[in-house]
């Protein structure tokens, strides 16, 4: 096992891989509870979606540690899963198994952008101010999304949105929650999303909110999910922004979650350069093909792998460990299952708090960067679409590099996902 893994050659040991493997599984094993709970508004089987998520967060977790050797962990992407659930199923009106087949269909164009060296062009066409502003958009998104399943923010026919009644149990546990998992998280405790979940959902016992059944089980059955995309659906003329915007965000996704974390580890050669690049975008794409064929939105690479970076990880060992963890967790549906909604909607917030710090890195002394990453950011909440808050922000990219008499700055994707916007918003 050390010699496959290059463990000495890593400067890391069996120990240490299998602490980081751990770290990285208890940071992010949160979405085993959150994800079928955002899944379930579209109508699927909550206990399908459980296992969907558990066994794609294992089997690509462990296909990542074996295939590239890297301590990075797959799950189903927050936002993404956003996307699917309240923007093309709930905003839409298109089934779930369609929305599944847009995300099948979009892991085998990603499948195929690696294979074919086209991800280079793609990646580095895209400036990073657009990739930033996509990151925190995402980030307002889930909080806009959070807060309302919290009660801290309700619908109004004359304002659009205003403050909910703070004053209800519901509300009071939620913000209990979120405090709990800052504190936690500033203290560097890798389970704070999970710690807080558990004790927001353990405080509205007393209420009759909360109401568990038990810890241990045999798994539910996945047959209600399992192979249930529609893929001529999904290759509908109507669906295809959407199999587009799915590809675009795991494309983004997976290179800023790449770069973040092979940098911390000290994996990024001296030029900047990723190595073992295509094996881990292959990974990555097999995920979310996989996840479709399960029964969940796009699986992709988890930043908080970075936990377990922190702990020492540094081979495929780590994800190794962390996927057979997914997999164990399988049997602790009644637990996962019995979390309520407003214990996991703080978890939500959380996450868009982080996502938002990709802002901080956007060149505020060029308007030119700036305009576009906030329009696109600030888009996406506000429109309640991340397909329509990306092509705001490339049209806005593109009209103001050009005006400002800098049109050799657009890349040649921007310009392709600009004009394909653009057309889609004038026919809508």
């Amino acid at each position: 096992m050390a010699f496959s893994f290059g463990l000495r050659d890593a400067g890391t040991t069996v120990r240490t891989e299998l602490l980081a493997g751990l770290t990285t599984w208890l940071a992010m094993v949160y979405i085993v509870v959150v994800n079928p709970d955002i899944l379930a508004t579209t109508g699927m089987d909550h206990g399908a979606a459980f296992v969907a998520t558990c066994l794609g967060a294992g089997i690509a977790t462990i296909a990542m540690g074996l295939y590239a050797n890297y301590p990075l962990a797959l799950a189903p992407g927050m936002g993404l899963n956003a996307y699917f659930a309240f923007a093309v199923v709930g905003g839409l009106g298109l089934s779930w198994q369609v929305a599944l087949g847009a995300v099948f269909l979009s892991g085998l164009l990603f499948l195929a952008v690696s294979l074919l060296h086209v991800r280079e062009w793609l990646i580095n066409t895209i400036p990073m101010s657009l990739k930033l502003g996509i990151g925190a958009g995402i980030g307002f998104f889930l909080a806009l999304i959070g807060l309302e399943n919290m009660g801290i923010v309700a619908a109004s026919p004359a304002t659009l949105v205003t403050l909910g009644h703070l004053g209800t149990p519901r509300t009071l546990l939620a913000c209990g929650g979120f405090v709990i998992m800052a504190a936690l998280a500033a203290r560097g405790v890798a389970a704070a999303v999970l710690i807080g979940m558990l004790a927001t959902a353990a405080a509205g016992i007393p209420f009759g909110l909360t109401t568990f059944t038990g810890i241990v089980s045999a798994p539910p059955s996945l047959a209600p999910t399992f192979l249930q995309m529609d893929i001529g659906g999904a290759l509908s003329l109507g669906a295809a922004s959407i199999v587009l915007t799915f590809f675009l965000v795991d494309v983004l996704d997976n290179a800023g979650t790449l770069i973040a974390t092979t940098h911390r580890a000290g994996l990024m050669r001296p030029d900047g350069t990723v190595p073992r690049l295509q094996q881990a975008l292959t990974a990555d794409s097999g995920g979310a093909i996989l996840g479709a064929a399960l029964g969940t939105s796009t699986v992709t690479s988890y930043i908080e792998s970075a936990a377990g970076i922190q702990a020492g990880g540094r081979t495929g060992l780590a994800a190794v460990v962390t996927g057979v963890l997914f997999l164990a967790t399988l049997f602790f549906a009644p637990l996962a299952t019995a979390i309520p909604g407003f214990a996991t909607a703080p978890a939500l917030v959380f996450v868009a708090c982080l996502m938002a710090r990709a802002l901080r890195d956007v060149n505020w002394d060029d308007m030119t960067d700036y305009l576009p990453a906030v329009a696109t950011a600030i888009a996406m909440p506000f429109t309640f679409s991340i397909a329509a808050g990306i092509g705001i922000g490339f049209i806005v990219h593109a009209v103001v590099k050009t005006l400002a008499g800098r049109p050799g700055e657009v890349g040649g994707a921007v310009w392709l996902i600009a004009a394909a916007s653009g057309a889609k918003f004038a026919l809508q």
